[in-house]
């Protein structure tokens, strides 16, 4: 089991924050309507894959005449580099909120899980995946969601991606009794104290879902739930991974569950003194095993 010496100090957690911090202070608001801040967070991402020695390309594509870059590392797999393993967490904002939960935690899990394995020699392919315009309006949207344009030119291109991890929404946790809440008819399945991590697929990844959630288990004490539902279950689609099941692909999500906690939810008060660090670092670092788990080749 994993044990955090000293959580509230470890490199770990100070470097989550700082992370945290850049994005949502530093940067703030950053979508289409704030352009020039968007563009400061890739390029901000950028130097931060650059800085652990990563080569990162831009996955460009237009949105209503602007240039929108998913930012994108790949690490090609020695044995079995045909098939793909895409990490990924969406680094734009909703409109009016500077997004510390949401999802400034996805992209500091994001780069602190590359840049603890940026020595690790896969045998799948390993791609790092920064999206844009995940957020209204654009969600959804065929031709402008990024994490959809990236998935669509994927599939045109025969890329055999056998697990996507979509991280989104992960730093908030609760011990009160009656914090969690759930669509119906979930309520009855799980508890109603939001101190756990979810990993969340629909029915075709449902194997998927459940090896993670075991791996993830065998290496952290962070509680963590998980559930394969139809996409039509509210909160089921809500992140990137859902762009990829339309592409066919297979794929989950990793979240403290967003607004069935989480308070400030696309509020202007997401701010980052509202992240559990100490857990959120849990997190990450059960995630690491599991990351590296998924880029062993299967017997």
């Amino acid at each position: 089991m994993l044990v955090i010496e000293d959580p509230e100090d470890s490199a770990l957690v100070r470097q989550l924050k700082r992370d945290v911090v850049h994005l949502s202070d530093v940067i703030g608001e950053r979508n289409l309507s704030r352009v020039q801040s968007l563009n400061e967070a890739a390029d901000w991402i950028e130097q931060r894959f650059s800085a652990m020695g990563l080569r990162a390309d831009r996955h460009t594509f237009d949105c209503h005449g602007i240039a929108c870059h998913n930012i994108v590392v790949e690490r090609r797999g020695e044995t079995h580099p045909d098939q793909i393993v895409v990490v990924g967490a969406h680094y734009d904002s909703a409109p009016g909120t500077p997004a510390a939960n949401d999802n400034g935690t996805g992209v500091a899990a994001l780069l602190s899980l590359a840049e603890a394995l940026k020595e690790f020699q896969p045998a799948r392919t390993l791609r790092w995946v920064a999206f844009t315009n995940e957020e209204p309006p654009y969600f959804q949207t065929r031709d402008r969601m990024g994490s959809w344009v990236y998935a669509r030119d994927c599939r045109h291109r025969g890329d055999q991606i056998v697990a996507v991890i979509s991280l989104e929404t992960m730093g908030y946790f609760s011990d009160r009794p009656g914090s969690q809440r759930y669509p119906p008819p979930l309520a009855a399945r799980y508890p109603d104290t939001g101190n756990f991590i979810a990993f969340v697929g629909n029915p075709a990844s449902r194997a998927l879902v459940e090896r993670v959630h075991r791996e993830f288990q065998r290496h952290s004490n962070c509680p963590a739930e998980f559930g394969c539902f139809d996409e039509s279950l509210p909160g089921v689609g809500w992140s990137d991974h859902w762009s990829f099941w339309q592409e066919g692909y297979v794929g989950l999500m990793v979240t403290d569950t967003a607004p069935f906690r989480y308070p400030h939810y696309h509020q202007p008060t997401d701010t980052a003194d509202k992240i559990d660090f100490a857990r959120f670092g849990a997190v990450v670092e059960g995630l690491r095993p599991v990351v590296h788990m998924l880029c062993a080749a299967d017997e």
